[in-house]
């Protein structure tokens, strides 16, 4: 190519470079996990945890993720990085470099309430790392989203993740039954606790 000439790019092309520039950007760090947001490249690795059925038992309704399923939540995830700003993400653990799990802000069947949600590689639990996520996404949604509300629901019977959300500052808000005779535990986070002793 001649010294002064210009390469042609095809606006499309540059599109979904900026596209996939945006779905991998960096969000934030902890000192164990680097927070990023999801791409279409991650799949595999959303597949090794949310297709584990054990792991799934609390999660949703309880059913592992076939890799189509995945494919399709990613794509969900990047509408919602487009009209919310926000969506679930990857957590890459620094030190090796990789995926281990997966935590973000959501509105589950379209509520109107925030709800923070999470899932780790069974091989990475018991470490703290789901409470380094959470804490960090909390004081994300605080300081960069504005976010003044949000809200976790689990099954109270699931004592790991309860504790997980209270170590990151969230406060038990409410229980409630449901249609199918079991019950949610709801557990709320607002900026500096105002909850915190009042219910």
């Amino acid at each position: 190519m001649s010294q002064g000439s210009t390469l042609t790019r095809n606006p499309s092309e540059i599109g979904a470079n900026k596209r996939q520039k945006m779905f991998e950007t960096e969000m934030f760090e902890t000192e164990r996990l680097l927070v990023r947001h999801i791409a279409m490249a991650d799949i595999e690795a959303m597949h090794a945890v949310y297709g584990d059925a054990d792991a799934m038992r609390w999660v949703d309704d309880g059913q592992p993720l076939d890799r189509q399923g995945c494919t399709e939540w990613v794509g969900v995830t990047h509408r919602n990085y487009a009209t919310r700003g926000y969506g679930m993400s990857a957590l890459v653990l620094k030190q090796f470099e990789e995926i281990v799990g997966f935590c973000g802000l959501v509105h589950p069947g379209g509520q109107p309430d925030v709800e923070i949600k999470y899932a780790l590689l069974r091989s990475y639990w018991g470490q703290g790392l789901a409470t380094e996520a959470v804490r960090g996404m909390l004081d994300y949604a605080r300081s960069r989203l504005r976010v003044q509300r949000i809200i976790a629901t689990i099954a109270p019977e699931n004592k790991a993740s309860r504790r997980v959300l209270l170590k990151a500052g969230m406060v038990h808000l409410e229980t409630q039954g449901n249609e199918d005779d079991a019950y949610t535990e709801t557990l709320v986070w607002v900026p500096d606790n105002a909850y915190k002793g009042g219910l």
